[in-house]
Parts: C-alpha cells; sequence; structure tokens
C-alpha cells in the first residue's frame, strides 16, 4: 500500500515516521521549505530519552501526479484549503483518505472535494511539538490512532488500513463509531481549550487561585451539552476523566490552542471553538464561557493580521 502524508508537522510527521520506520512505503507531501530542512537534517523525532532520525521520501505540490492508496491528512486547519489542492493528484478512484485534524470542519470540506465514500473519520491521540530546529519533540508516550468508515462498517478496506499501520509502535484501531469519537474529543479539546485561553494558564496555576476549580468543569458542562445535542451524549467515563483533568491541582497541561495564543502565535480558533460554537448556537446551546474564549481568541488573531499589514 503506498502511502502519501499530507504534512510532516508534529502529528503527520510523527506517525507517517513511524510507519516509514516500520518498512512501509510511505511519501511525505511537503511545502519546499519544510523540503530543505528534512534533507538537510532528516525528519528527527526527539524526547523521552531517545531520538529517531529518518530519511524520509519527499514530494512538493508540483511534483505529485500519481495517485496513492492511502493518503494521512495532518495539516494545521489554518492550511487546510491549500492542502485540498495541493493534495488533489494524488487521489485516484481508489484512494483512501484519512484527516487527523481536529473538529468537524475538515470533513465537510473532504466530503465536498473528494466525495464522502474515499474518506474515514480519524482521531490521534498524541504529545508532541515541532521545536525551532523543525524536529519533532514527544513529551509523553501516549500514542494511538482509531480510524473508522464515517458509517461505522466493517469493510475490507479498513481491515486493510487497520492491518497496515499496525506493528509501527503505536497502537491503531478500527473503529465502530469513528464520527462520535471525533465528536468526544472535540468536545475534550474545546473543554480544555476554553478554560486554559480564559484563565490564561495551566490547570495547575488556574485551579489554586480562588474559583478556579469550579471553571474546567463548567466549560465542560457547555461542551457536553452542544455534543450531546448532536446525537453524540458523552460517554460517563470521557466526563469523569476529562473532569478530573481540568481539576487537576499542580498539573502543568495547557491546551496548544492557548498556548499558541500566549506566545504570539496564530491559533486554530475558527476549526475548533469557531465553530463549536456556531454548531452550539444552531442546536439551541447555550454557551457563555466558549463563546467568551472564542471572542478573546478572536481578538487575538485580529491582534496578529493587523500586525501583519
Amino acid at each position: 500500500m503506498r502511502i502519501l502524508v499530507v504534512g510532516a508537522g508534529a502529528t503527520g510527521g510523527y506517525f507517517g515516521a513511524q510507519v516509514a520506520l516500520a518498512g512501509r512505503d510511505v511519501t511525505f507531501l511537503v511545502r519546499p521549505k519544510r523540503a530543505d530542512l528534512l534533507r538537510e537534517r532528516g525528519l528527527r523525532i526527539v524526547g523521552l530519552g531517545r531520538e529517531q532520525i529518518l530519511q524520509p521520501r519527499l514530494v512538493t505540490a508540483p511534483e505529485l501526479v500519481q495517485p496513492y492508496d492511502l493518503i494521512l491528512f495532518s495539516v494545521k486547519a489554518t492550511g487546510l484549503d491549500h492542502a485540498l489542492e495541493d493534495v488533489a493528484p494524488a487521489v485516484g478512484p481508489s484512494s483512501v483518505i484519512v484527516p487527523f485534524l481536529n473538529g468537524m470542519a475538515h470533513m465537510d470540506a473532504l466530503n465536498r472535494r473528494f466525495g464522502a465514500e474515499r474518506v474515514f473519520g480519524g482521531v490521534v491521540m498524541l504529545a508532541t511539538t515541532v521545536n525551532a530546529e523543525g524536529d519533532i519533540v514527544r513529551f509523553t508516550p501516549l500514542s494511538s490512532m482509531a480510524v473508522g468508515e464515517q458509517d461505522g462498517s466493517a469493510t475490507d478496506r479498513l481491515a486493510a488500513v487497520v492491518a497496515t499501520m499496525s506493528g509501527a509502535g503505536f497502537e491503531v484501531s478500527a473503529s465502530s463509531d469513528i464520527l462520535a469519537a471525533m465528536w468526544h474529543k472535540w468536545a475534550f479539546i474545546s473543554t480544555v481549550g476554553a478554560m486554559t485561553t480564559l484563565g490564561r494558564g495551566t490547570v495547575g496555576e488556574i485551579t489554586a487561585v480562588p474559583g478556579g476549580a469550579q471553571l474546567g468543569p463548567a466549560v465542560l458542562a457547555e461542551a457536553a451539552a452542544v455534543s450531546g445535542a448532536a446525537g453524540f451524549p458523552l460517554p460517563r467515563t470521557t466526563l469523569d476523566s476529562t473532569a478530573a483533568t481540568v481539576t487537576e491541582q499542580g498539573s502543568d497541561f495547557c491546551s496548544s490552542m492557548s498556548r499558541d495564543a500566549m506566545n504570539g502565535l496564530a491559533t486554530e480558533v475558527e476549526h475548533i471553538l469557531g465553530d463549536f460554537t456556531a454548531r452550539a448556537r444552531a442546536l439551541g446551546v447555550a454557551t457563555p464561557l466558549l463563546d467568551l474564549a472564542t471572542l478573546q481568541l478572536r481578538v487575538h488573531e485580529r491582534r496578529l493580521s493587523s500586525a501583519v499589514r
């Protein structure tokens, strides 16, 4: 199975490298600047006391002329539209696209552009970032992947994708309800993103001040109401584990979205919180805390865009 990984950042770079190191046929579709860096340094994964180095097979958009069997779609949501055009020559009649973006807006875009019959749902759990040298840094051993047909069916091609991705050093599974899994992750990242944005700090810093321990559960209640109204109620185990995450004293957990904002970087606010709160309004669910976090991040984005002009 010929695999194309769209993007070689914190998520796509990590999973693509593991699969390539396991002996699969993997090519990365990257921008010219990223291609130059990877050719010079290799694709490096560091952290947790180990280093992996891969000399990856690379293509840029103009060089992409043949279809691939499996396309792992892992780009920043802000680059989604551009990536849809870049990857088009790689999508053939029997191609399967597995996206690993957060939220659900990318599913609508991929379905419109390539047809829902070619698009799987996907959820990954991973704690990584790209450092100043362009290397992928792992923070925890957590690394898992779930994929599934949008209608939940157990197909031969799903089994083939899981078999291809297995044995590469991370957990991979076939999901019979991948859309629910995606919604549940979306509710989680919306909760922690809004909480750490509003509190402007880590979970531990927020819970250490008066009233801080109540913020996370209040945001979670809003997110859970939206997911439930959309037809994907959060299981009790998910509610309990998320509540524990957002109330853990001393925790240094901070969402990547709010961390980016605090570091003066662009965020995925529209694709995560903007779309989530828009769907809340369409479903008639009140989300005042999520709306406030969205507003704060939109002000941040407007400042960034004004500075560029």
